[in-house]
């Protein structure tokens, strides 16, 4: 999981979201506006709305790599997932800025499921709405899923480079108890650490990582060409899982082979 880059729609795109988005917004009750934010999305998230193709589009280019999910990092993207879930939060429904593209293996068991923290001292309250019940205002409180729109994952989860491949909660003074609890929670909704083939994609991911990086110092050291060493660079930066690149250049200190590697080419530390 790692930070999106900020793109915006053209902006016959925004105008068309920010009408689509009043016209729910305009309802009087908040059922209502449930109701038809769920079914006006679903008649216009479709292959033959312009406005979702771009939609989509853009949410592509935000992706990593061959269009991979923004929450797994592994599977293909090809879904219109809102972070807040419509069901819940009817005025996120043509909102921009609540739009990722996520998988079905991700986007499916998130479904509705939401928390936010609450009350003081704070504590993770679950939101989502059971099966048959009213449909109200979810209790008010600050999201507990990290938003990958808005926010570095890496400042709340720390991945273990030397043996499981799997997410922890981080440990450092910036990270705070509300921080904890949010990592936590989106490590478990998301099922992250879960499933296996995750785990094993960023091992293998690392390999990979490694191994390119060693080719560019390499080429390097022999004295290649800028458009040589350019080009590994850029086929380094296509290589899945960017969070396992994002968590070397942040560890590297810590494991003497990739301190040697950082240390013939510094400048792979801003890429």
């Amino acid at each position: 999981m790692i930070q999106l880059p900020a793109l915006a729609l053209e902006k016959r795109a925004a105008r068309k979201l920010k009408d689509w988005q009043a016209e729910v917004n305009a309802l009087a009750s908040y059922a209502a506006r449930v109701q038809a934010g769920k079914q006006r999305f679903k008649s216009r998230n479709t292959k033959r709305n312009a406005t979702f193709n771009h939609v989509k589009d853009v949410l592509s280019q935000m992706c990593q790599g061959a269009r991979r999910c923004s929450y797994c990092e592994d599977s293909v993207a090809d879904e219109v997932e809102h972070i807040m879930p419509k069901d819940l939060y009817p005025e996120g429904v043509f909102e921009w800025d609540n739009y990722l593209y996520a998988c079905g293996p991700c986007n499916g068991p998130k479904n509705s499921e939401f928390a936010v923290l609450a009350g003081a001292p704070r504590k993770l309250v679950t939101v989502t709405r059971p099966d048959g019940a009213p449909v109200t205002s979810p209790q008010a409180g600050s999201p507990a899923l990290i938003n990958p729109r808005t926010e570095d994952p890496l400042h709340f989860l720390f991945l273990d480079l030397l043996n499981t491949f799997a997410f922890d909660v981080r440990n450092a003074p910036a990270v705070t108890d509300d921080d904890r609890l949010r990592a936590d929670y989106t490590l478990r909704v998301l099922h992250l650490n879960d499933r296996d083939y995750l785990v094993k994609a960023r091992r293998t991911a690392f390999g990979t990582y490694r191994a390119r990086l060693g080719e560019y110092v390499t080429q390097k050291q022999n004295g290649a060409a800028q458009a040589i060493l350019d080009r590994h660079r850029d086929e380094l930066l296509e290589v899945g899982h960017q969070t396992v690149w994002r968590e070397m250049q942040r560890q590297q200190a810590m494991y003497p082979v990739l301190k040697a590697l950082f240390d013939a080419a510094p400048e792979a530390l801003a890429w």
